[in-house]
Parts: structure tokens; C-alpha cells; sequence
């Protein structure tokens, strides 16, 4: 059996101002793919695996991105980047992210994705602003900076698969090239089923304020369905952001880490004006080991331990004498000790 087998067996939003009170929690759709409510998790390196995907499904997200993957670890057989696209049948509707600026391994890797995932939607990375990708690679946000290779690119891999092809892009490179209406029009025309727009500029980063602005101007620009992202931490946020811009749907990341109650929060408030209670300590430490194991499922203690010492004090922020356990955490390399650690911070005896 290859490696590649071996890795991998195992309606458009409407209702404005006041009429947001009381609101029906719509679904939209992708072409032919109908996601069931609003609430999007992004893909963030290291965090949207298959173990948090699934329980963000469970929490309330009506679609989730996986981590984004190269084309070309893709088309090598990199068995890092090839063990990134493990999936499951209960986290779908799922979206896979592809990165790169190579036309022919970036159609050669949507094509991979196609033929040995399960995923929904296939998703190009043309935001993200680290150096690696976006320097280094001359791909992720770079690619703003070239509507034309944007135009080609889309317009060459959604020709080569059947799958939904979207992207992920920034309000522009930096303040003096705001130009994600452009871009956006670009995809539409060259065969984008979906935009994502975080309102930042790659020169901002993941600093400073997302200005939604740049998404309602995208949202009046094309006709396919635009996602939000950006500054979305809680209800009231996000229906800040569907007031606003308009837009299709919202995309939570840094807010969801350590928070996975974040879309089960917002589901409700954006259907009745309710606030629910935030999760019970018993919650959030059954959370912290349903994570831990799941992750031990996938990727064997060791990695898993590894990866919880920066999930674990995620879900610790803004609790009470919580930088004890954090160390703790930082050395723990046995299940056992990892939950003996928990239960005694949240003196719950099992």
C-alpha cells in the first residue's frame, strides 16, 4: 500500500439592521454545497487538524478549513504535508488549503486533494502573511500584489477538478494597495465559487484593527458568496460584521483557540439575542482531555502532549493562578501526568 494510502485510509445573507432581532439562523451555499448556518472555523497552521475540526463541528461551525498544505509537499509525497490531510466523514462540510504561486504543481496539487480526500471545497491560500509563504514562497499574500497570476491560477485549477474552488485573501499587501475588489473580481471571473476576506493588509498582519469596510466593498462587488474575517470574538461581533458588510458568513480563528464554545455562543446569539454562560470548569477540563486524546488518536501520545502545550494554556487564559499548570504542562510527556495535572488545578477528583 502507498504511503499516500496508508495516511489517508484511516442562501445568500439578507436581513440588515434592525431585522437582524429574531432572525432565522440561514444557511448559504457554495454552488452546489449548502453549509447549514453562518459560522466558519478558519485554517490556522498547527490548530484547524482533524481533532479540532471535529469538535468545533460538534460546537456549532457549519464549515471548517483544514490547515493549509503546499503544493508542492503535495506532488513530492511529503509524508509531513500528506499526513496534514487526514479527515473524517463527521467534521464535513470541509475545506482544504492549498498554497503556492506555480501554476502547474498548484493544479497538480488541487487534483491530489480531489483524488485522495474527502474534502468539500478546495481553498487557495492568497493571504497568508508570513515570511515563509509570503516572501520566501512568492505565494500566500504575495500573490495580491499580481491580480493577473490570481486570475490564473483560479481560473486554472477550478478547470481541473469538480470540487467548489474558493480563496482566502487580505484587504491588500499593505495600506497603499488596498485592492481586494480587484482581486475579487478577478477570482469571480476566472471561475471562484467563494471569496474569504480578512480585513487586514499583509503589512498588518495579525496586528492593529480588520477593516470590515474593504469586505462590504467586496460583497457589493461580486455576485458568488464572500466570508468575513476578522475581529469576530463573540456574538455581539459577529453580528456586528453580517450588519455592516453583508457578507455570506463569518471566519473565527484566534478567538476559537482554546474556545471551541465560541460557535455554540454565537450560533445563539445570532438566533434569539441570548448570552450564554461560559463553559463550567468540569467543561473546559473535559474539553482539555477530549482534545488530548483525540489528538493522541491521530498523531500517538508524544505529538500530541507536545502540540497541548500551546492548546492547554489556551484554554487556561484568563483564569486564576493558571500559570502553574502551564509549566506543568510545558514538561508533561505522559497522558497520565497530563491528566493528573488538570484534575488537580480543577480539584475535581475522578
Amino acid at each position: 500500500m502507498s504511503i499516500v494510502a496508508q495516511l489517508l485510509f484511516a442562501c445568500p445573507y439578507d436581513t440588515m439592521g434592525s431585522r437582524m432581532k429574531g432572525m432565522v439562523f440561514l444557511s448559504f451555499s457554495i454552488r452546489d454545497l449548502t453549509i447549514e448556518n453562518k459560522l466558519v472555523l478558519a485554517p490556522m497552521a498547527g490548530v484547524s487538524n482533524n481533532a479540532f475540526r471535529v469538535i468545533v463541528r460538534q460546537m456549532g461551525a457549519g464549515l471548517v478549513f483544514a490547515e493549509m498544505v503546499s503544493d508542492k509537499g503535495l506532488i513530492y509525497n511529503n509524508e509531513k504535508t500528506i499526513k496534514l490531510l487526514h479527515m473524517t466523514e463527521d467534521e464535513r462540510p470541509v475545506a482544504q488549503q492549498i498554497f503556492g504561486s506555480d501554476l502547474k504543481t498548484m493544479v497538480e496539487a488541487a487534483r491530489f486533494v480531489e483524488m485522495n480526500t474527502n474534502a468539500d471545497i478546495i481553498d487557495i491560500n492568497m493571504g497568508c502573511p508570513v515570511p515563509k509563504v509570503a516572501v520566501r514562497a512568492q505565494a500566500g499574500a504575495s500573490l495580491m500584489k499580481h491580480p493577473d497570476r490570481i486570475f490564473e491560477i483560479v481560473k486554472a485549477v477550478s478547470e481541473a477538478t469538480k470540487r467548489p474552488v474558493t480563496i482566502k485573501i487580505r484587504s491588500g499587501w499593505d495600506e497603499h494597495s488596498i485592492n481586494a475588489v480587484e482581486v475579487a473580481k478577478q477570482a469571480e471571473a476566472a471561475g471562484a465559487s467563494m471569496i474569504t476576506v480578512h480585513g487586514r493588509t499583509r503589512a498588518q498582519g495579525y496586528t492593529g484593527q480588520a477593516d470590515w469596510r474593504v469586505i462590504k466593498r467586496v460583497k457589493e462587488a461580486v455576485s458568488i458568496p464572500v466570508i468575513g474575517n476578522g475581529d469576530v470574538v463573540d456574538g455581539k461581533s459577529a453580528k456586528q460584521m453580517l450588519e455592516e458588510t453583508g457578507c455570506d458568513a463569518i471566519m473565527i480563528g484566534r478567538a476559537a483557540l482554546g474556545n471551541p464554545w465560541i460557535f455554540k455562543e454565537i450560533g445563539q446569539y445570532l438566533k434569539d439575542g441570548t448570552i450564554i454562560d461560559r463553559p463550567s470548569d468540569q467543561e473546559i477540563r473535559d474539553m482539555m482531555i477530549r482534545h488530548l486524546d483525540s489528538l493522541i488518536a491521530m498523531k500517538g501520545e508524544h505529538i500530541a502532549l507536545l502540540e497541548m502545550r500551546s492548546h492547554g494554556p489556551w484554554y487556561l487564559k484568563g483564569m486564576d493562578h493558571a500559570s502553574s499548570l502551564r509549566k506543568v504542562l510545558s514538561r508533561t510527556s505522559k497522558r497520565d501526568d497530563f491528566v493528573v495535572a488538570v484534575d488537580t488545578f480543577f480539584k475535581i477528583k475522578v
